[in-house]
């Protein structure tokens, strides 16, 4: 029999890109999730018929026993966990849902596989142990990992909690710690993409960084070179925030935007007064925009992500969407190849 696969908190669909990576038999039984934008990307590229707008913390254990699944793929909320939120945990109301699954799982007879994503803070939380103690309570062997996608030879970094439990057998390599690397594996990271290798051609003018962050943010900002094979992570604020919400590109060379920086420089160390004369202002802004700085589009935040080509958005949604959906979704080879794990016999 083949899995029947029950993904919770689905999103724009990446468990299920995961799930098609890891190249198993089996289906999507059902895909939960309370974002109606997030449902509509996931219905363009999978069909509405799995695909139902539902708050988890109403799902019950005659709900799932009819749906008959085997495997649990699941990304509950990360912001009761995350290093810039208030870090509430257990008390956060959006962890009212997990905590909820914690009461349903041992109820889940059927239930042989659970692999469940998270951000990297959650191995520490009230939220961990309590979920811990659920499969455990129904008799799952476990075992926890953090890692990004810069080790599965990815240029991004995206450091995230996994843990993936089974009942049929447990695992053949140690529990009792977190890894950070997968097993069997070898130490040292693969070698990466260059960013060059998921760049779209022909981008739009409108995805250039707009003057005013040029002006105010740029020497804060995190700036990749095509031949650079990294970029931080993307998170739901790209474009919206400018520190730590993901890199920009430039198309030239490492060495030539760093010369047109240091004469960026010397302009904000010879005029130190609060406001600079006009005609300082405008030779500043034309040096920048000798960098063609840029932000990473949708589709390029996606193949960072590991998200397929034939994936798709809607065309009614903005970009600023997109960006949002994306950031709060996972990296598909990595969460594709813990699902292999977690399935090897």
């Amino acid at each position: 029999m083949g899995f029947r696969v029950l993904e919770l908190f689905s999103g724009i669909g990446g468990m299920h890109y995961a799930f098609k990576y890891a190249q198993l038999e089996g289906e999507i039984v059902a895909a939960l999730d309370v974002n109606t934008v997030a449902n509509s990307v996931y219905s363009y590229n999978y069909g509405s018929d799995i695909v139902k707008t539902r708050n988890i913390q109403s799902l019950s254990a005659k709900e799932v026993a009819k749906l008959r699944p085997n495997m649990l793929l699941m990304s509950p909320p990360c912001q009761p966990h995350t290093r810039q939120g208030l870090q509430k945990d257990t008390a956060d109301k959006r962890s009212d849902a997990l905590t909820h699954l914690c009461g349903l799982i041992p109820e889940c007879q059927d239930l042989q596989y659970i692999l469940m994503e998270n951000v990297k803070g959650f191995e520490s939380s009230q939220a961990r142990s309590m979920f811990i103690g659920a499969i455990e309570k129904a008799g799952f062997h476990w075992r926890e990992f953090i890692l990004t996608p810069t080790q599965f030879g990815v240029p991004n970094t995206r450091h995230r909690y996994y843990c993936i439990a089974r009942t049929v057998k447990d695992f053949s390599f140690a529990g009792g710690k977190i890894w950070e690397d997968m097993p069997g594996t070898k130490a040292q990271d693969p070698t990466l993409s260059q960013i060059s290798q998921i760049l779209e051609e022909n981008v739009s003018a409108d995805f250039l960084v707009p003057d005013n962050v040029l002006t105010k943010r740029v020497l804060v900002m995190d700036i990749i070179h095509p031949e650079q094979s990294r970029s931080m992570c993307f998170t739901k604020g790209y474009t919206h925030y400018t520190e730590g919400t993901g890199s920009a590109f430039t198309p030239l060379a490492e060495a030539e935007s760093h010369r047109i920086f240091e004469l960026v420089k010397k302009i904000d160390e010879s005029t130190q007064e609060t406001e600079k004369p006009e005609e300082v202002l405008q030779q500043r802004l034309e040096l920048l925009h000798q960098v063609k700085l840029r932000y990473f589009t949708p589709r390029e935040v996606a193949r960072l992500m590991s998200f397929p080509e034939d994936f798709n958005f809607p065309e009614e949604t903005t970009n600023r969407q997109k960006y949002r959906l994306l950031g709060n979704s996972i990296n598909v080879k990595v969460v594709g190849e813990l699902i292999k794990l977690l399935t090897t016999k």
